[in-house]
């Protein structure tokens, strides 16, 4: 999938010092550099909607490593989707008044759960292909040389949509609490380690919300509970093909129970679902499907330390009338 700028009328690249007929349309550059005023396409190019949109679209084709069966279009040669839609884009620039005009991809990424091709294998697959091709400066058959991206995404974000699919939410090299997902080399060199991780991170108690499975008599309630803790939390590693898709009844129900009360800093009230739920002590994690305990958030740790100046005041104040 490739997503671009603004359309504008072709007679709009005067702007840019270029003769061009008034009649056809053109692009408009995204933004113009400080340096010599030279213009800036940035374009988004993501070639994992592609797979998740087509059944048909050859799964080798999204990737860099030469597996896949060969396009070819008037003289060029094309062994991945990639080079296909950079190139879409440089024929465009090149039809209309902006051939020269110099391109930055700004976005590009795999996501790594979320859909059965959205994993971490074929994420570090992807980034391993293309960090080397930008490191050998090959470019693509009609823009060969050095070229400029933006990886995307730094960490997941559980509050994105979701309706382009599941994996919307977990394009991020690291996870919610700043682990990197799969060692790489941003160099392009092949010497994959994993990147180094946020240290000193701070979690609540290491306490998990399960289904009460003892409660039989209430289980028809239990359609209702599960839809209101994914509808108010990020339950999408639960789909097909993903990292817990493989839990049984009441572990699906534990993990949309638990994630809505860490989503809640585990609240007490929020681990109750009538009854439905308990709090437990033991980690609830099953196999690869992990169970998150929630980070210690900002505010949090403003309130307690508000609440130890204000018993320090307290202490002192104490210690005075004394």
């Amino acid at each position: 999938m490739l997503t671009s700028t603004t359309p504008l009328r072709r007679h709009q690249c005067h702007m840019l010092g270029i003769s061009a007929k008034i009649s056809t349309p053109s692009w408009f550059p995204l933004s113009i550099s400080s340096i010599g005023m030279m213009p800036l396409f940035f374009v988004n190019i993501y070639p994992y909607p592609s797979l998740y949109q087509n059944a048909n679209f050859p799964l080798n084709f999204s990737f860099f490593d030469g597996g896949s069966k060969p396009v070819y279009d008037k003289g060029m040669v094309y062994t991945n989707v990639f080079d296909a839609n950079f190139d879409t884009l440089v024929w465009s620039l090149r039809k209309d008044c902006v051939s020269d005009m110099k391109i930055i991809v700004g976005e590009i990424g795999w996501p790594t759960y979320g859909d059965k091709n959205a994993n971490v294998k074929y994420a570090q697959k992807f980034y391993d292909g293309f960090m080397k091709k930008l490191a050998r400066n090959v470019g693509t058959p009609l823009r060969p040389g050095r070229m400029d991206a933006y990886l995307f995404a730094l960490t997941d974000e559980n509050q994105k949509s979701v309706l382009p699919g599941r994996f919307e939410r977990h394009w991020g090299l690291f996870t919610y609490d700043g682990k990197p997902k799969f060692p790489m080399d941003l160099s392009g060199f092949g010497q994959n380690r994993y990147l180094l991780g946020v240290e000193g991170v701070q979690y609540l108690p290491s306490q998990w919300c399960v289904f009460d499975k003892d409660l039989k008599d209430k289980y028809k309630e239990l359609p209702a509970s599960v839809n209101y803790a994914c509808s108010n939390a990020d339950c999408t590693t639960l789909g097909y093909g993903c990292s817990c898709n493989g839990l049984n009844h009441d572990g699906n129900i534990s993990y949309a129970f638990n994630i809505y009360f860490q989503t809640m800093d585990q609240d007490v009230r929020a681990c109750s679902f009538g009854g439905l739920a308990k709090i437990v002590t033991t980690n609830a994690s099953q196999g690869g499907c992990v169970f998150p305990v929630q980070i210690l958030s900002a505010s949090t740790r403003v309130v307690s330390l508000s609440l130890f100046a204000a018993s320090l005041v307290v202490s002192v104040a104490v210690f005075i009338l004394m």
